[in-house]
């Protein structure tokens, strides 16, 4: 198994456990090589009658919210585009389940080709290491990352049920407001499986930093011809290394394309629906839920900033290595080394070449940029929404005064 293999997938294979209760990813037990094969297959069949009843039950749920939706907008006769807005936002369940089925299926190999360039990075990396006296022992990745992902995922799965049951209406039953809180649990948490690749690579980079910078007092203090020499062979490795780290960013990055660019269409489909239905409600003189709501938006909304930030923060650490090649350029004790200025030259192309760029298939960049510019459009479709209604409401009020 890869986890016997690397300390970091170890790590996080608790997280990538429970996104797989969620139907969201295969099993991390059933990628590697083992001896059991004839049991890793009745599992591997268990989980995939497992994941196709989670997808027969997204839409059962899908059907009965859309039956649900078109009764309460006859109830309050609001059908302008309520309607559609809400059976398109539904209609996203099942859309979100059968994408993320497919890309599991088709993508397994990738999958697991990722974890192996995890685990044979993290080991090389060790190994170059070694030279330097290893890793700096820094507060532990397993810290960082309940901080970052564990505090907010126990947050979310026990604030979401209690924020959007009421807000499902009269018109959904009880057993299939239970099913519907798994449903957009299982669509939040996708956010949180992405961050985890995000904090991976972004520990391989720190790691490959430290040991850049550990080369960098070396290289002042070094003035023999065979010392420096290794060291060059030392500055060259870990540019192979940086390079490797490029390219599985790439591959994460058409691993969660789909499910990504869905997840972020939702969320922001989302919150124009439950503005809408707090601006009806509020036209009705109808106080329900309107606090509830507000959190749900702002829980949709920081479920997008969290792998936003992270990615941001992985670019930032990426982006120092220039500064630290310039720097080894200028304190080194012989600067003009030939193999040393080729090596500073060679990996200061690849840096000006290789951008980090966490992306869904270059339809968007995912950082804080982008962010700020979703806040922004999220912004003007509500301005827009708001107009619509406010005309809507006139009209059927006018409608109503004369006896149409």
């Amino acid at each position: 198994m890869v986890s016997k293999k690397s300390r970091l997938m170890a790590t996080v294979f608790p997280y990538l456990d429970i996104f797989s209760v969620f139907a969201l990813t295969p099993p991390p037990q059933s990628f590697g090589h083992t001896t059991h094969r004839r049991l890793r297959w009745y599992l591997m069949t268990g989980y995939v009658c497992y994941a196709a009843a989670i997808l027969v039950m997204t839409f059962l749920v899908t059907y009965a919210n859309i039956i649900a939706i078109d009764e309460e907008v006859l109830e309050y006769n609001v059908a302008d585009f309520t309607r559609v807005m809400g059976n398109i936002q539904k209609s996203l369940y099942s859309v979100m389940a059968i994408t993320n089925q497919l890309n599991m299926l088709f993508n397994y190999r990738r999958l697991d080709e990722i974890y192996k360039d995890i685990a044979s990075l993290e080991n090389d990396m060790d190994e170059a290491s070694q030279c330097f006296g290893g890793q700096k022992q820094r507060y532990s990745f397993r810290v960082r990352l309940a901080c970052c992902l564990g505090f907010w995922m126990i947050l979310m799965m026990c604030s979401m049920p209690r924020l959007t049951m009421t807000a499902m209406g009269p018109f959904v039953s009880l057993q299939f407001k239970i099913l519907t809180e798994f449903v957009m649990i299982m669509q939040q948490l996708k956010s949180l499986e992405y961050c985890v690749f995000v904090l991976l690579i972004h520990e391989l980079v720190l790691r490959l930093r430290h040991t850049l910078l550990q080369l960098q007092q070396e290289f002042q203090d070094c003035e023999q011809q065979d010392m420096l020499q290794a060291l060059c062979v030392a500055l060259k490795r870990n540019q192979l290394l940086l390079g490797r780290i490029w390219r599985l960013e790439g591959d994460v990055g058409i691993y969660f394309t789909p499910t990504m660019v869905l997840l972020f269409l939702y969320n922001g489909l989302t919150i124009l629906h439950m503005v809408n239905w707090v601006y009806i409600n509020k036209f009705l003189n109808d106080p329900c839920c309107h606090y509830e709501r507000f959190f749900v938006c702002s829980t949709l909304i920081i479920n997008l900033l969290l792998p936003c930030l992270l990615c941001t923060r992985c670019i930032n650490a990426y982006n120092c290595i220039p500064r630290i090649l310039h720097q080894i350029r200028c304190t080194s004790a012989d600067p003009n080394f030939p193999m040393l200025s080729r090596g500073l030259r060679e990996y200061s192309l690849q840096m000006e070449h290789l951008k980090l760029r966490f992306t869904c298939a270059g339809l968007f960049d995912i950082n804080l940029k982008y962010f700020g510019g979703l806040l922004v459009t999220i912004s003007g479709y509500v301005i827009i929404l708001l107009q619509f209604k406010v005309q809507a409401i006139a009209e059927d009020r006018y409608k109503s005064s004369i006896g149409v």
